[in-house]
């Protein structure tokens, strides 16, 4: 359809992979070498410059396979839950899904018989085994991209504050469309781009727990099942501002969410905002 053509065609200008004519920019040739969305694309090139390459690959091929997670058989959803918690990260599901492959490889060295032990413990933890072993694969098909177009990759440090940071930096870098914001304080996501309200995907680390972030990165939304965001992260509205680009958020409808976002970029640069306010 012409309207989604154009909309593709909007968000690559977003992510600066269009130059001023239409054609592909420089920096969107190189993201256009990976096999990926263009919004994950671009999070991996920005992880190059907050040095945290190797997460983001294991982020990129985690979400890149299929889902990870299994459907419990009835009777056993509570004890489910209670293995996911083990790899639940605070920061949110993408730091989750890193926990779950880093767990998922070891499990793999220490195995005596490889392919035994990993069915078995993708089982214990109520995972699976193909989609996992899929992420190994991707993530190999990614280094090599690295490697042939010659990109650094930095070297792991995953659970340090600063590294948790530089995720979420280079994550919002690709999703800065991807950002919902509960309006009431139950979990009713109220999002950014189009206004559409949904519910936390019950695979989710923040899935029926006490603690529901206020504002979160998606990495897809699902209409299909019941108006889900899947795979979501905690983020600050000052990390939003700092990595938005300037002319996506002027483009965004009037919202709640996005009056207090303006008061946040106001909070912080209050002499630039009075020189536009007096343009």
């Amino acid at each position: 359809a012409p309207e989604n053509l154009m909309q593709a065609l909007e968000d690559l200008d977003y992510l600066a992979a269009l130059d001023n004519d239409g054609n592909l920019s420089e920096f969107g040739i190189i993201m256009s070498e990976f096999p990926l969305d263009p919004q994950l694309s671009k999070s991996i090139l920005a992880s190059c410059e907050f040095e945290c390459v190797d997460e983001m690959l294991t982020i990129a091929a985690m979400v890149t396979a299929p889902n990870c997670f299994l459907h419990a058989p009835p009777g056993t959803e509570e004890i489910a839950l209670t293995c996911w918690r083990k790899f639940s990260h605070p920061a949110g599901d993408h730091f989750t899904l890193i926990n779950i492959f880093n767990a998922f490889k070891e499990a793999s060295a220490n195995s005596a018989s490889q392919y035994y032990t990993n069915e078995k413990w993708c089982r214990d933890y109520f995972l699976s085994c193909s989609a996992l072993k899929m992420a190994e694969i991707i993530r190999a098909e990614l280094i090599e991209i690295m490697k042939r177009i010659e990109l650094p990759i930095s070297e792991p440090d995953f659970g340090s504050k600063e590294n948790i940071l530089n995720i979420k930096k280079s994550l919002l870098s690709g999703y800065f469309m991807h950002i919902a914001r509960d309006v009431d304080g139950s979990g009713n996501y109220l999002m950014l781009t189009h206004k559409q309200v949904a519910q936390l995907h019950p695979f989710s680390s923040y899935y029926n727990t006490r603690r529901i972030p206020e504002w979160v990165l998606f990495h897809e939304f699902s209409i299909s099942e019941d108006n889900s965001i899947r795979v979501v992260s905690e983020i600050s509205p000052d990390l939003f501002v700092e990595l938005v680009p300037q002319y996506y958020f002027s483009n965004l409808p009037p919202s709640e969410s996005k009056d207090i976002l303006q008061e946040v970029i106001n909070h912080l640069s209050p002499v630039s905002t009075m020189k536009e306010e007096q343009k």
